[in-house]
């Protein structure tokens, strides 16, 4: 029997990153770039929150924005790395690290912004014709329903490569 060409098949990577961003998107967030690749490596999604003030009898205001570098880890059941978390080594977070850095260079704009590195978890399962709607243990950021398989974010991780948690 032939193998189906590729196409029919889903790129589950891609889809994950794709419910991501909408959900950074209805929280608020801007999405900057998608796949912003250079010499060190590729960051997945690029966002940037704004919150401004309007100082009361001036006409300025202050703008307080943020950029997130996203990782995104989409896995099926019975993955290897624990849900795509042991996958983000410290070689993978030095890989990001330049990577923002290069973005940066070509983005000067944005240098001064405050910078964090986040980590979304994705899960990915294919749908039987028997799908009735599943039943999860764990809250569901966000879901879709894409080519037969459901893609839920399961956990949204801020400033996931700090060593000391600020609040911030």
């Amino acid at each position: 029997m032939a193998k189906p060409p590729p196409s029919h098949y889903p790129d589950i990577g891609d889809l994950g990153e794709d419910l991501v961003a909408q959900w950074l998107q209805s929280t608020g967030w801007l999405i900057l770039h998608r796949r912003f690749s250079c010499r060190w490596g590729e960051i997945d999604i690029v966002a940037q929150y704004d919150g401004s003030t309007e100082a009361k009898g001036n006409l300025s205001s202050t703008q307080h924005s943020t950029l997130a570098f996203v990782e995104v880890k989409t896995r099926s059941a019975g993955n290897w790395d624990g849900g795509g978390r042991s996958a983000i080594t410290r070689q993978k977070q030095t890989k990001l690290w330049r990577t923002a850095g290069m973005f940066l260079a070509n983005y000067p704009q944005k240098a001064d912004y405050p910078c964090r590195f986040d980590v979304a978890i994705v899960y990915c399962h294919k749908i039987s014709k028997n799908f009735t709607g599943a039943t999860f243990t764990q809250e569901v950021l966000a879901s879709s329903l894409v080519g037969g398989y459901e893609f839920q974010l399961q956990e949204y991780i801020p400033a996931a490569f700090d060593s000391v948690d600020d609040n911030a």
